[in-house]
């Protein structure tokens, strides 16, 4: 029985002492790391690029000017729907966690373990809200020291985001910013550009298809691919399904709606190039290149 208990007694002092010595290692990257990460405060002041539009005086669309299409849009005239599909399908416990989801932490250095060349996954939407604007990147990162280095920012970064921002303005933030394919940025562009809709408007099928995009954007949009976007609409159906945001009638219906490939894009209701053209340029001389961006 001593012998017993000694062997005990060691696997604890062992485990223990193991949980100690991770517990260093991550107060001692924070202080190494935290110096390059910005305050959550910052992203208050982050201009989200929208393009300049040129109207006619009776309020008709002439032209647009700028690299992205984006139309901001409020939480609260964000679908309901809409917010429980990205909500299952990015981040099922978005509203509970502080910003990093333990379950994704593990199943990310799990995969990381698994595979030395795929990066960490596991990131929640607020995490994903920095790589949107633009605030962190990843990309080119060779070494497993690396890739950790740049999640252990994200993880800073989203817990003061946590603190700084409510739930409802990070999701404002991420559904406004979030890439949807080639120049389309924000939800309600992307309703408009691949269903010709406002928000409000849009199917079951419609909603579930905007939530699944932005994961691989220019992978499964349904201009880039009926078949890609079709197949991940069917994954998200089955998560808002799931977790009771449709039932099953609503769910059925909408697995059986086509995915049609077409871009409704702008509309212009006038045309008048030249007039368009005198004043992005009057804009450009007065404000900069910024004129067609801010």
């Amino acid at each position: 029985m001593n012998a017993y208990l000694k062997i005990l007694f060691t696997i604890t002092a062992a485990g223990l002492g193991a949980l100690v010595l991770l517990a260093a290692m991550f107060i001692g990257a924070y202080y190494y790391v935290a110096p390059d990460v910005p305050q959550a405060a910052e992203l208050r002041n982050t201009p989200i690029q929208i393009p300049l539009q040129v109207y006619s005086r009776d309020g008709r669309l002439i032209d647009e000017f700028g690299e992205r299409r984006r139309t901001p849009v409020l939480y609260e005239d964000l679908p309901p729907l809409l917010i429980k599909g990205v909500v299952a399908t990015e981040d099922e416990h978005f509203f509970e966690h502080p910003g990093i989801d333990y379950r994704g932490v593990l199943r990310g250095l799990v995969n990381e373990l698994r595979s030395s060349g795929a990066q960490v996954g596991g990131s929640t939407i607020t995490q994903q809200v920095p790589r949107t604007l633009e605030l962190t990147k990843r990309a080119g990162l060779n070494s497993g020291f690396d890739r950790f280095v740049a999640k252990y920012k994200e993880w800073i970064l989203a817990y003061r985001m946590e603190q700084e921002f409510t739930k409802e303005e990070i999701l404002e933030l991420y559904l406004n910013t979030s890439l949807y394919g080639g120049r389309v940025y924000g939800v309600a562009t992307a309703a408009q550009t691949y269903f010709g809709k406002s928000l409000a408007d849009l199917s079951v099928a419609e909603i579930a298809l905007l939530a699944g995009i932005p994961q691989r954007p220019n992978d499964w949009n349904p201009l880039a691919s009926t078949t890609n976007a079709t197949n991940r609409r069917a994954y998200v159906l089955r998560r808002m399904h799931e977790t009771g945001a449709i039932n099953d009638e609503e769910y059925e219906a909408a697995l059986a709606e086509p995915v049609v490939g077409k871009d409704f894009g702008l509309r212009r209701q006038l045309s008048a190039p030249y007039v368009a053209e005198m004043v992005r340029a009057e804009m450009v001389r007065r404000f900069g290149d910024a004129a067609t961006t801010a």
